[in-house]
């Protein structure tokens, strides 16, 4: 391909401004965000809980509305008809520290053993492999309006997968150690600010 036509690539219709790699990554997204959806369906029948059933079906909602952005963003190349919109959860943000004693656990051996400790570690594990799809995703996308649409959409996800894990860490599901206070203090002052600076350019040879 000659110059001329490496240049003519960004004046292509908005539909068609896509690369190949971005393609994949597309289809990879989508299809997970459909993943998603299918499976928070599946999850609802089993939950008892009024709060992780809240949970699932406001994420859900959400979910759904921004699949819809990406898929018309993705097809057309175009600006959506609404942008991305932001999650905001209602878990607060106090964590409980230290550990209890719980049982071992093991794999289920019928759906009838499913729980809200299992059902919302489903939940987290997918959020948090959606916004790892769609943080490194986002970095290679071509078309702007799509790759803006991808990038906003890494925050909603870690904000969902964090209430997810608010709500497991307030049941015990999830418990956070702490390292003991020495260990944690030594942790802590490892490293030091650096001064403003800028780095230094290396002359060249020829400049005398």
């Amino acid at each position: 391909m000659n110059q001329q036509g490496m240049q003519q690539s960004p004046n292509m219709q908005p539909k068609m401004n896509h690369g190949g790699h971005e393609m994949f990554d597309a289809h990879e997204i989508i299809a997970g965000m459909i993943n998603i959806l299918d499976q928070y369906q599946m999850y609802e029948q089993f939950i008892k809980d009024p709060e992780l059933k809240n949970i699932l079906q406001r994420q859900y909602t959400f979910i759904n509305d921004t699949y819809n952005v990406m898929v018309e963003a993705f097809s057309t190349g175009k600006k959506p008809s609404h942008p991305t919109q932001t999650y905001n959860m209602q878990q607060s943000n106090d964590i409980v520290y230290g550990l209890k004693p719980s049982q071992p656990k093991k794999p289920n051996q019928s759906v009838n053993e499913l729980s809200e400790q299992g059902l919302s570690a489903y939940m987290l594990g997918q959020c948090k492999s959606m916004s790892g799809l769609l943080g490194m995703s986002a970095c290679e996308i071509t078309n702007p309006v799509f790759r803006r649409v991808i990038g906003d959409s890494v925050p909603n996800f870690i904000e969902m997968a964090y209430e997810i894990f608010l709500y497991q860490n307030k049941h015990n599901y999830y418990q956070v150690p702490q390292l003991q206070q020495q260990d944690m203090n030594q942790m802590l002052n490892a490293f030091t600010t650096s001064p403003n600076a800028q780095m230094n350019q290396p002359q060249s040879k020829y400049m005398q």
